[in-house]
């Protein structure tokens, strides 16, 4: 039969690549954990400040067209009238900007993706199937 000693060799090896992959796999959904954590806060951020943006917007426009028609009071009409106006030249420009910044929005993945593709290559590397045949 085989060596008592090389046997234990063996098993020990497997027991130490078997330690190595459980350890790769671990810092892999570690990462994977601190990308959605990050994304997480990024998102809520945005939408807060989205929303604070968006009232205070809203509030100033309100208060600037009844100060503007209070002050020009003969040409309430035309004051409302360029205000309304306004208003929408801005919602689209916004509407243009979202569009912009959503193209833009990287995957969420990505450090986890390209680590994960270095293990393989690696582990493809120390097995022998990324060499090419002679």
């Amino acid at each position: 039969m085989g060596n008592p000693q090389s046997d234990t060799g063996a098993w020990g090896a497997v027991k130490n690549r078997a330690a190595a992959l459980l350890s790769i796999g671990q810092t892999r959904l570690e990462l994977l954990g601190n990308e959605l954590e990050v994304a997480r806060i990024k998102a809520m951020r945005q939408l807060m400040l989205a929303q604070a943006l968006m009232f205070c917007v809203g509030l100033g426009v309100v208060l600037t067209v009844i100060g503007l028609a209070l002050l020009f009071w003969e040409q309430r009409l035309l004051v409302l009238g360029l205000a309304g106006a306004m208003v929408w030249i801005l919602a689209l420009y916004l509407y243009l900007a979202l569009r912009r910044g959503a193209k833009r929005i990287e995957p969420v993945f990505n450090a986890s993706l390209a680590e994960l593709q270095e293990d393989l290559r690696q582990l493809k590397a120390a097995s022998g199937h990324g060499r090419s045949a002679d």
